[in-house]
């Protein structure tokens, strides 16, 4: 009799803990919306917690960020180590634009960077990549590991499908995910599981200027996008086309 009391307390437990969790799901959700309701053009940046600061990949995404953030946008990561870290401090160092982590504790790895504006953490994986892809235009995508995978492919699904607006993605390290990319154009495409067309949904470069210069015709496409699907009433859209109509003077 002991031992079914004893599993009963347990199943109970396990329901108690499921009831809460719904309550910390929304206490993510909560704070990723009112903290970041209001910012203006921003981009994502992916890429591997691994990588120090010796890393070629590490200097490169910390002068990228100071390029774009020169350029007014806002840089939001996962706000832990390595590329993150270096996006963030590229993005602190210009000033000028917010520096945004969006951070979740792990038992390794994940230790917040200093180089944030504005950090928010999160109990749970995927209440923070819905903030990490809803406020931004764009994703920019550094090598990294299974995350930064798991990353790559949630954003190119949620593009491919048109949750989200169909602008690019943009692979930064032609040496590292050029494999994949023949992988995606020579077997995913000749299999039929993706359309030729999805392909357009990739841009690859190592020319920084070149990206800089992209990011700010996919801002023009994405503007246009929302137009499109009737999304043109809100303050987002408003300050999108301030925004680029101040670049144009």
């Amino acid at each position: 009799m002991a031992r079914k009391n004893s599993k009963n307390r347990f199943i109970n437990d396990i329901e108690k803990d499921d009831i809460w969790s719904v309550f910390k799901v929304m206490s993510d959700f909560v704070k990723g919306f009112e903290e970041l309701k209001e910012l203006g053009p921003s981009i994502t940046l992916f890429g591997s917690a691994r990588s120090d600061k010796n890393n070629p990949y590490y200097k490169k995404a910390t002068k990228l960020c100071s390029m774009l953030c020169a350029n007014g946008y806002n840089i939001i990561t996962g706000g832990g180590g390595g590329i993150m870290e270096a996006a963030n401090k590229g993005a602190y160092e210009c000033g000028g634009c917010e520096s945004i982590g969006l951070n979740i504790a792990l038992p390794q790895e994940q230790k917040p960077n200093k180089y944030t504006t504005t950090e928010i953490g999160f109990d749970y994986f995927f209440a923070r990549k819905v903030m990490l892809v809803k406020y931004s235009f764009t994703y920019i995508i550094f090598p990294g590991g299974f995350g930064t995978l798991d990353e790559l492919f949630e954003a190119l699904t949620l593009m491919q499908t048109k949750k989200i607006s169909q602008v690019k993605i943009i692979l930064v390290g032609i040496e590292y995910w050029q494999p994949l990319y023949e992988f995606i154009k020579n077997s995913m495409i000749k299999e039929g599981v993706i359309s030729k067309e999805d392909l357009n949904l990739i841009f690859l470069s190592d020319d920084l200027e070149e990206i800089v210069n992209e990011v700010d015709n996919l801002l023009v496409k994405h503007a246009n996008n929302l137009k499109e699907c009737g999304e043109c009433k809100g303050e987002y859209y408003k300050s999108l086309i301030e925004f680029i109509s101040n670049r144009k003077n």
